[in-house]
Parts: C-alpha cells; structure tokens; sequence
C-alpha cells in the first residue's frame, strides 16, 4: 500500500530530532570520555559527529527545493546507517552501546519506504555491524575495544543482532503497515464527516428563515446567511453577542408555554422590523441541552399590508358615514345658522344673550368645517399630473404662512435649507400645495410658544426629500404609530383628519411620507417624491411601507407609502 504519510514533514521531523540526538550524543560522550578513562579516539567521534551534523543540515536544506522525496528518505536512510556505523566503531565496536541506533534506523525505513525496505536496512545495518566487528577481531582495522571475546562470544553476539534486527524490520514493517491502514481509514472517515458537515451547513445556510444558535448562556454560536441579511450584520458581528440584545421585545423562551411569539428589531437605516420567532432546544444524542435554536421570518410588509388595509376599511366607513349623514346635518344647521342671523338683528338683547348666540355660531362653523372634511376625504378626487418644480410650491406656502405668522404675532421663525435650483416631479401641484400646508398648519400649532419651522429639500436616491421640521413638544410613539389614521389629532378642535388626506394625496402620487418625533424635541414629517428624471411620466408601483418605531433611542417614526420602504 503507497505511503499516505506526508513524506516532506517526517523528512523535516528526522532532520530535526536526528540533531538532537546528536547534540546530546556529543554531549554524552564528552562527558564520559572526561569522566572515565575510555581509550576510544576522541578526535575520531568529534569528526564523525560533526560530519553528521553537516550532512542533517544538507538534507535540511536539499529538502527546500528537492522534490524527490522518496530518494530522500532512501539517502538519509543509507546515510544514517553510514554514521552509525562510524559512531559505533569509534565507540570501541563490541564494546559500544551505541549500536541501538541501528533499530531506530530501521524503525525510520519502515516508516518512510515501503515494507521491503524495512528488511533491506536490516540486513543492510546487520551487514555493516558484522563488518565492523570482523575487521576490528582479525585486527585489519584498529581496535578501540576494551574487551577482546573469543571467536564463540563473536559470532552469538552477531546472531543475536541479526535476529533483533529482523525482528524490528518484522515488527516496525507491521506495525507501520496497520498504522497506514488506520490513517488511511481515518482519512475517508474524515472525509465522510466533512462532506457531511458541509452538506449541513449548506442545509443550514440554504434555509430561507434566520437561524440562529445560542449556548445555554444565550450567546450567539452562530446565524446562517438569512439571519445575516435579515438583521444586516456579518457572521463575526453576530458570534459571542448575547442574542437578547437584538431585540427591543423579550424573546420567547422554552420553559414558557408557548415558544413562539413576534419581536421586533430596529434595522441599520433606523426602522423597524417585526419578526416572528420560535424558539427550541439544541440536543446532542446522549448529551443534555447544550443552547438554543431561534428561527426567524419577516412579518414587516404582512403588518404593513395589514395596516393598509385597515385604513382602507376606515375611509370606507369613513366614506359610507359622510355620504349618509352630510346632507342631514347640513339642511339643519343651515336652519340653524338663519335663525342664530335673525335673532342676533334684535336690538334689545343683552350681552349675555349675544355671547351665547356667538358661540352657536362658531360652534356651527366648526361642526360645517368638519362636515367638509368628511366630503373631502370620502370623495374621489381628481388629479391633473405635471411636470412642476417643487420649490416655487414650497416658496408659495411658505410666503403665505410668514405673513400669517407675522400678522399673528406667533413668534415663530420659518428657515430654508435647498441648494438646489429646480426640484422636478410629476405631481398634482395643488395637491401637494395641500400636503405641504398640512405639514406646516401642524407645526405652528405644535409651536404654540413660539419656535422654528426648517423646511429643507434634499435629494435622496432617485427621489426628492421634503422635511418639514419643528420645534414643538413632539408626540408619544402611540400617536406617532397612527399619525395618519383618521381621527388621530392631538390638537383641539381639530378633526383628525388632515394628515390622513395628506395620506390619501401621497398614495395617489406614489410617494411616501413619514414622521419622526421625541417627546421634548419637536417632530420632523417627511415626503419623498420620485424625481422627474427617475420616473417614467408616472412612478412606478412600489410597495407601502408601515408605520416604523425607534423605541431604544426614544424616538418614534411613522411611515406610510406606495413608493417602497420609508426612510428616516
């Protein structure tokens, strides 16, 4: 069976430990040779253990840019038993106790080169020491040997060194023989397991949901690739964050009697998100619990749609209510009205008599104003598109509330922040004359004190951005969340209806509007209308966006729109 090891690394191993044996060799020796009286030659062994050392740096080196590596482990082999045979002779032969490198030579063959190899270094080793021995007993080389045995002695001692070598060889060949059968299994079992590791992770990351795991101390472990686009974050933003904080909700949990429920999160660009979570136990067979599960889908543009069909249902009843009653409060107040006229021509009234004609007649010429409102909101309207510049609208409604506050002595101070020439859209110019007065008649009356209305246009993708900010008390995020709703006004004698009209022009135009607001800092509205240059005479259709909070810094975002996700 070919050698699955990796050749290149035992070849640097070798090098390597071969030096450090060496070094403590040296070291040994030394130490003896000072210690005792040895009559092996000293300058001898320095030489060869020097010349060993050389010859390890050669092969460290060669192994660079070599890429034989089976002639390598041949060389060194061949080598190693070379200078074994030079240490063991100038050790004293017979008498040298460092003839067990011969096995370690062997051991390393079997691991390196194939089983036969392993025999052949036996044999090979077992050659060189009988060499040695033979040369130095007939006296053809010098002896260093303090004991001289007989012929006898002689030949038991090779023997004895034959069979341990073939033994070793036997041994070390088997042995590396089963360890290359059991790398090899544990490489296809290795293999097996990634394949099936990544086939689950692909599972995993392949989910349409966010997943999410956690370890009992609710840290994230880790989220497949939908959870990282549903909450925008990398992989490495997600590991070792506590999974709670995600969230402005608390999260179901499993002890609880249901485990599952919906949170929200607030996304990069400051919206929310409403998510529907469910919660399980992460098992390992014959384990305990060892975390969590959360599994995640996007219910936003389902609430969103719910919303909208909310309202729907409320200008439809809102509708059927105005077309029933408008007529019959109108033809009594009208009476009403006359004769309030007629009984104020009398002469002889008294003050108290006159105030309270005056307040039947306001107060019949709010209950006129609201019935208006309610034919305004109820009626199909008719739009006439054009190409019109925003700013001159802008300017129009913006000079007309100057001189009112002027006139009013109101204190509050209208600021303008465009650096554009021209703002060009397809839109009904009275209309959005309309929307732009809404906004405005909110933040004068938000700014009862006093104050400052910036309005600033800006350019946003492929649409123009419109805000109208105040400094007024700001509202609470309940309100905020049905700013545009009918009957949502927080001011008095107001009918609640007038955003909900600057509702219905902004779905007709394809835009999208939404406030921003902090109880104590004022409150920002925004429109966005597609640019002339972006849109195609009319814009295209785009799903509405639904009312969006940002509970965690305190401040609240209504959204509504048919021209896709609002901003803020």
């Amino acid at each position: 069976m070919q050698s699955i090891f990796d050749e290149r690394l035992w070849l640097a191993w070798l090098v390597k430990v071969r030096i450090i044996i060496l070094t403590l060799l040296f070291g040994i020796e030394l130490a003896i040779a000072r210690l005792t009286p040895n009559p092996f030659p000293l300058r001898l062994f320095i030489s060869v253990v020097l010349l060993w050392y050389a010859i390890s740096v050669f092969y460290l080196l060669v192994l660079s840019f070599w890429e034989e590596r089976r002639i390598q482990s041949l060389l060194q082999v061949i080598a190693d038993l070379v200078m074994v045979t030079l240490v063991v002779y100038a050790t004293g032969g017979v008498d040298s106790s460092l003839n067990f490198f011969y096995p370690l030579v062997i051991i390393v063959a079997c691991i390196l080169l194939p089983r036969v190899w392993a025999y052949l270094t036996g044999a090979l080793a077992f050659i060189l020491y009988v060499t040695v021995l033979e040369l130095t007993y007939f006296e053809i080389i010098p002896s260093y040997s303090t004991t001289h045995p007989g012929l006898g002695a002689l030949q038991a001692i090779i023997f004895v060194n034959l069979f341990g070598y073939l033994a070793v060889a036997y041994l070390a060949g088997l042995l590396a023989a089963k360890l290359r059968q059991v790398d090899v299994k544990l490489k296809y079992t290795r293999g097996a397991l990634e394949d099936l590791q990544a086939l689950h992770e692909n599972i995993i990351q392949s989910i349409s949901g966010g997943l999410i795991t956690t370890g009992l101390d609710g840290y994230i472990t880790l989220a497949n690739t939908a959870a990282q686009k549903l909450f925008e974050r990398s992989e490495r933003d997600f590991l070792g964050q506590p999974v709670g904080k995600l969230f402005l909700d608390p999260l179901p949990t499993v002890d609880s009697e249901r485990s599952h429920g919906e949170v929200r999160f607030v996304a990069s660009n400051g919206f929310c998100k409403t998510l529907r979570v469910m919660v399980t136990t992460l098992s390992v067979p014959g384990r305990k619990t060892i975390g969590y599960v959360y599994t995640f889908d996007d219910l936003t543009e389902i609430r969103r749609l719910e919303r909208d069909l909310r309202i729907q249902d409320r200008l439809a009843a809102v509708g059927r209510l105005a077309a029933a009653i408008a007529h019959e409060i109108r033809n009594p107040l009208t009476s009403i009205a006359g004769s309030v006229s007629m009984l104020s021509g009398i002469a002889d009234l008294s003050d108290e008599h006159r105030q309270l004609l005056q307040i039947v007649t306001r107060e019949s010429e709010r209950l006129n104003g609201i019935i208006t409102d309610f034919l305004a909101y109820s009626r199909g309207k008719q739009y006439r598109f054009a190409s019109v510049d925003l700013l001159p609208l802008i300017e129009d409604t913006l000079t007309l509330l100057e001189h009112r506050l002027v006139a009013q002595n109101t204190g509050i101070r209208v600021e303008r922040n465009y650096n554009f020439k021209e703002a060009l859209t397809m839109a009904d110019g009275d209309r959005i004359k309309q929307v732009f007065w809404n906004f405005c008649e909110n933040a004068v009356r938000a700014m009862r004190s006093g104050g400052v209305l910036t309005v600033s246009v800006e350019q946003a993708g492929e649409d123009w951005q419109i805000n109208f900010a105040d400094t007024g008390p700001g509202m609470s995020r309940q309100l905020v969340e049905k700013i545009f709703e009918p009957f949502q006004s927080q001011f008095e004698g107001g009918t609640g209806l007038g955003l909900a009209i600057v509702y219905q022009i902004v779905q007709a135009h394809e835009g999208k509007v939404w406030a921003r607001s902090r109880v104590g800092e004022g409150s920002v509205f925004v429109l966005r209308l597609r640019r002339l240059a972006a849109a195609d005479n009319l814009p295209r259709k785009r799903p509405a966006a639904k009312p969006q909070l940002l509970p965690d810094s305190g401040e609240a975002v209504a959204a509504a729109s048919t021209g896709g996700r609002a901003h803020g």
